[in-house]
């Protein structure tokens, strides 16, 4: 097998891997923490983002981010094919939609969740922190799991060229 088709398939991997998270936690994380009450809900996102980030996480997510342009480029020739051009519209998406929202939509609303003291924060604190990062959050995530549903998708495509 050529080191060019290796590393495509290990991108392509790596993409549904981390479209799986990102899916996961739009169709059940959320969902199964919306009924609870304010402040348990607040504590337990506090816990699970503190929790997902771990080697293995950042391994996929910063990965996939440099394998998905690097399987594009090592499948580059004149003229261009039409798998380039699917890979490097995958790499596009996921930079964008799923690693930059992150990092500037997401991220941001982690962290300032993350410093929130659910000790000395008032029930109307709690809930307006709540109104105030729920939605957002919800909205961003789900435009990540789209984003990488597209770039997945785009990967297996090319992978079948």
């Amino acid at each position: 097998m050529k080191s060019k088709n290796m590393l495509l398939i290990i991108a392509t991997i790596m993409m549904g891997l981390t479209a799986g998270i990102f899916v996961c936690w739009s169709i059940s994380v959320m969902p199964g923490l919306a009924p609870l009450p304010d402040k348990e809900f607040i504590s337990a996102f506090q816990s699970l983002n503190r929790e997902i980030q771990n080697p293995l996480f950042f391994s996929l997510f910063l990965g996939t981010l440099v394998l998905l342009p690097a399987s594009a480029w090592q499948q580059y020739q004149q003229p261009a094919q039409l798998r380039f051009w699917l890979l490097l519209a995958a790499a596009i998406v996921y930079a964008a939609g799923v690693f930059g929202l992150t990092i500037f939509g997401n991220v941001p609303l982690n962290e300032a969740l993350d410093k929130f003291n659910l000790i000395t924060a008032s029930p109307v604190e709690i809930a307006e922190r709540r109104i105030s990062f729920e939605g957002p959050w919800n909205t961003m995530n789900n435009i990540r799991s789209l984003s990488c549903i597209v770039s997945f998708a785009l990967t297996v495509v090319a992978k079948q060229m």
